[in-house]
C-alpha cells in the first residue's frame, strides 16, 4: 500500500482539531500559573487580572495552535504531494 497523495483540506481539518486539543494543554498552564501571583498576595485586587488572563489564554492558545496547525499542514501535505509524485510516495505495510 503506497500514499500517493494526501488531500490537503481534509488533512488540514484533521490536525486543526489535533493542533486545538494540544493548545488547551499550554492554555490550562497558563491560566493555572497566572492566578498564582493574586493567590499569593492578602487582597484579592490581583486575581482579578490573573483569572482574565488565565481565561483568555485557555481561549485563544487553543485557536492560535489550530490556526497555524491548519496553515503549516496545508503546506506539509502540498509539499508532500509535489515529492511523493517524484519519488512515488510513501510505502505502508500492515497485516
Amino acid at each position: 500500500m503506497v500514499i500517493r497523495r494526501v488531500e490537503p483540506l481534509t488533512a488540514a481539518k484533521v490536525m486543526t482539531l489535533i493542533y486545538v486539543a494540544i493548545g488547551l494543554i499550554p492554555g490550562v498552564i497558563v491560566a493555572a500559573l497566572s492566578v498564582l501571583p493574586g493567590l499569593a498576595t492578602t487582597h484579592l485586587t490581583g486575581l482579578g487580572f490573573g483569572a482574565g488572563f488565565g481565561i483568555a489564554a485557555i481561549i485563544i492558545l487553543p485557536l492560535v495552535y489550530g490556526c497555524v496547525g491548519f496553515v503549516m499542514t496545508m503546506i506539509v501535505t502540498a509539499v508532500y504531494n509535489v515529492a511523493a509524485g517524484i519519488v512515488g510516495g510513501i510505502e505502508i505495510q500492515t497485516d
